[in-house]
């Protein structure tokens, strides 16, 4: 038995994707480089729904982009299934797409105004040469209907639906040939609040339909909370904090969850009004020049020494609750700088 072959058969099979340190760098002017994502570990297993949120220009997307192979990885690897995405040949590269599949963030944007509803759906089915063609026309009237749509629909071209609509044909578009990952990249950002509920509803019960397993990729934590088993949170390239949602909300660890969740508005004018919002000083820094140390020192006002020179690693400090923070580690005596 080959080496290769016997780590797989040890690796836990309910696993999809396994990645370690992955990063992603741009070039820019001269020898920097951006750094969208700089060293993410992470597990996604079958059938569960982990929510990745941040900031805006955290690497949400590029993160998600890396995972869809969109986007080459820098540094580290991300494994689908126990192999390595990034030494793919041609045909396995070709399978993969088929497996992971991604919903963008702009509903538009992210489909070809040439081309009829029915055309964009049924895109994939012929890349992939699934289905004969009258059954392939069949599949295409059973989708759109799936996704609350009608087969009278498949001939009008995107320009004609609403928002929402378009965002269900991207669903859609992505269920056409069947993947077993599916990147939420946002799906719901650029939708009103009544349609974004409905959205939410149809992507759960796809998921129990079909068992699927969700990245969910969004800056609404309201939105996370409700529809993921877990939640990832994510700044300036790295992990701060992963547990299951109901650990975060009821219990954040890291300062900067602490601030995002107190952002959160409560429905109640007299509870609104008596809590206490944590208010973060100065800026984002840029990813070209993040700090040495923990990316959030510079915002923090619990930082010390350590967290300016030394980056802190994700860690589990409790049962299924991982932080990287240097106020956790054992033997630590903070005194904000």
């Amino acid at each position: 038995m080959s080496a290769t072959k016997a780590v797989l058969e040890r690796r836990d099979p309910n696993l999809i994707f396994e990645l370690d340190d992955v990063a992603c760098h741009f070039k820019v002017q001269g020898p920097k480089r951006l750094k969208a994502v700089d060293g993410v570990s992470l597990t996604i297993r079958r059938g569960e729904t982990v929510g990745l949120v941040g900031e805006s220009g955290c690497g949400k997307t590029t993160l998600g982009r890396l995972m869809a192979r969109i986007y080459p990885v820098t540094g580290g690897t991300i494994r689908f299934e126990g192999v390595d995405t990034g030494k793919l040949d041609k045909q396995a590269a070709f399978d993969y797409c088929k497996k992971v599949q991604m919903i963008f963030q702009d509903p538009y944007a992210s489909l070809n105004p040439r081309l009829t509803v029915g055309s964009i759906v049924g895109e994939g089915l012929e890349i992939h040469g699934l289905y004969e063609p009258a059954e392939r026309q069949k599949r295409i009237y059973d989708l759109l209907e799936m996704v609350g749509l009608n087969r009278e629909q498949a001939s009008r071209f995107p320009h004609e639906f609403s928002g929402g609509q378009r965002q269900r044909i991207g669903i859609a578009r992505a269920l056409a040939i069947e993947p077993e990952f599916i990147i939420c990249d946002e799906p719901i950002s650029a939708l009103d609040v009544s349609i974004q509920a409905q959205i939410l509803n149809l992507l759960t019960s796809l998921r129990s339909r079909f068992n699927l397993t969700y990245l969910f990729i969004s800056h609404d934590l309201n939105v996370v909370k409700y529809i993921s088993d877990r939640v990832a949170v994510m700044y300036l390239g790295v992990l701060a904090e992963l547990a299951a949602s109901e650990k975060i909300y009821a219990n954040p660890l890291h300062p900067y969850t602490k601030a995002l969740l107190s952002a959160i508005p409560v429905p109640d004018p007299e509870k609104e009004k008596s809590r206490k919002r944590i208010i973060l000083e100065g800026d984002v820094p840029s990813p070209i020049n993040a700090p040495v140390g923990c990316t959030f020192c510079t915002r923090c006002p619990y930082a010390f020494e350590r967290c300016l020179t030394e980056r802190p690693v994700l860690k589990e400090v409790e049962p299924g609750h991982q932080v990287a923070c240097h106020l956790y580690d054992s033997g630590t005596s903070a005194v904000p700088v």
